[in-house]
């Protein structure tokens, strides 16, 4: 699976950005709150021991002994406030706001935080055995006061640090996404062409960062086209060449038919008159192919072209050969205007009225139309003969391809040629039945935008 450049760059930002972020609190953690955490302590132990020192039993009760010859001596009142518990919780000295402190078997010490005058403050307790018992001295230190707001403070700063973060991944992202605009834009271009155009891209409009790959897809293209055109061109040559002696051998055979010594064998020549006329007449198709082929033909003619001379034009050359097979070939146009290449539009028609005078019985009819149709000007050729099936519409467009059984000779090339000038023009073939769902009805719709 493809991983996203955009994916790849905002994790490969995220995780430095998150360590910075993680080691500025850290340093903001070392330089402002463990500096007064750590004094905060040392004066608890100190308290905590002085208190210790002063611990003094008579008569086998616990007292606190005050007197200032004691060394050291006990802490100041305004600084550290203190309370001693029993080992059932009862006060024996000291504040009774401080609450007792449970502490495990396993310590003798355990700092915590306690609420003494609405505030917090950082306290020790630590327990101890005495000739009265174990006791408890719990100490708060009353300087450290601003330390939970430290506290509070460093989170507060270490939120933000992530909800800043959390924005600027944000904007990174959105910057990432306007910067891969012009990637998408070349994609967007090459995904809509179609597999024929080999146009060059233009190098200018690209930055500089994927100016290497537009010039390498340029370089592949124009080896793509120089090879298609190569391949039209051989075909076109071939078929060119083809054509002079075929019109030879077709002149010839209908001089020696007429010859009273070739009567004897007069059915076979007809049979191999007709043979070279399917040559002939295959050898035209590969010619009108490569002309037609849009990957060798970006430079076509683009002209206006009254669509209904062309039909006239083409029913005049297919007139006699309707009437000997007895088929009413019919027109029905209008005068409408199309751009394309004169030539290429008469190929693409003769090809259909072709088909549909091959496919057509004795009797039949076959009608070529053209006209405007929402705007759009189009070709229709539509005949009575038995039709295309449905599920063979899409594969007749294929070069060399031929229904099952089909009645007549050819070589599958008719609907590949239209279909292929259709496409050079933008334009769109529909297979379709003919009236009352008999016969066939092809129809080249053209592009609005082609209309002049």
């Amino acid at each position: 699976m493809n991983s996203s450049i955009s994916r790849r760059l905002i994790l490969w930002l995220a995780i430095p950005l998150m360590l910075m972020a993680l080691c500025g609190a850290l340093i903001h953690y070392f330089n402002h709150i463990a500096p007064s955490v750590i004094s905060s302590d040392r004066r608890l132990k100190d308290a905590t021991a002085s208190l210790m020192a002063h611990v003094v039993v008579r008569e086998g009760r616990f007292a606190l002994d005050s007197s200032p010859a004691r060394d050291p001596p006990l802490p100041r009142a305004d600084a550290i406030r203190y309370a001693v518990h029993d080992s059932r919780g009862q006060l024996l000295d000291g504040d009774a706001q401080l609450p007792a402190v449970a502490i495990d078997g396993e310590s003798s010490q355990l700092l915590a935080l306690a609420q003494l005058d609405g505030r917090s403050v950082r306290t020790l307790s630590t327990r101890f055995g005495s000739p009265a018992g174990v006791i408890t001295i719990t100490a708060a230190d009353l300087k450290g006061g601003a330390e939970p707001e430290a506290r509070l403070g460093f989170m507060s700063t270490l939120l933000w640090d992530f909800v800043q973060l959390d924005i600027t991944l944000v904007l990174v992202w959105l910057g990432i996404q306007l910067g891969l605009r012009p990637i998408r834009r070349l994609r967007d271009e090459i995904g809509s062409r179609s597999p024929s155009d080999l146009r060059p891209i233009v190098e200018t409009s690209v930055p500089r960062e994927i100016a290497p790959v537009v010039v390498t897809l340029n370089r592949l293209f124009g080896t793509l086209r120089s090879s298609v055109q190569s391949q039209q061109q051989f075909i076109a040559d071939t078929a060119h060449q083809l054509r002079t002696p075929i019109t030879g051998m077709q002149a010839q055979l209908g001089v020696l038919i007429n010859e009273p010594a070739a009567q004897p064998i007069k059915a076979r020549l007809l049979t191999l008159q007709e043979g070279v006329k399917q040559l002939a007449h295959s050898a035209n198709q590969l010619l009108s192919l490569a002309r037609a082929d849009s990957a060798a033909n970006s430079s076509a003619k683009n002209q206006s072209v009254d669509l209904q001379t062309i039909v006239n034009e083409v029913a005049a050359k297919f007139f006699d050969r309707a009437l000997q097979s007895n088929i009413d070939l019919g027109v029905d146009a209008t005068p409408v205007n199309t751009r394309a290449d004169p030539s290429l539009l008469d190929d693409l028609l003769s090809n259909l009225v072709d088909n549909a005078l091959k496919y057509t019985p004795a009797g039949g009819t076959v009608t070529v139309t053209a006209g405007e149709k929402n705007g759009r000007p189009f070709l229709a050729v539509e005949d009575s003969g038995a039709g295309i099936p449905v599920e063979e519409r899409q594969r007749v467009r294929q070069r060399f391809y031929r229904m099952p059984n089909s009645p007549a000779h050819g070589s599958g090339l008719g609907l590949a040629i239209v279909d292929e000038i259709a496409r050079l023009y933008d334009a769109s073939m529909t297979i379709e039945s003919g009236a009352n769902g008999a016969g066939t009805r092809v129809c080249i719709l053209f592009a609005a935008r082609s209309v002049k």
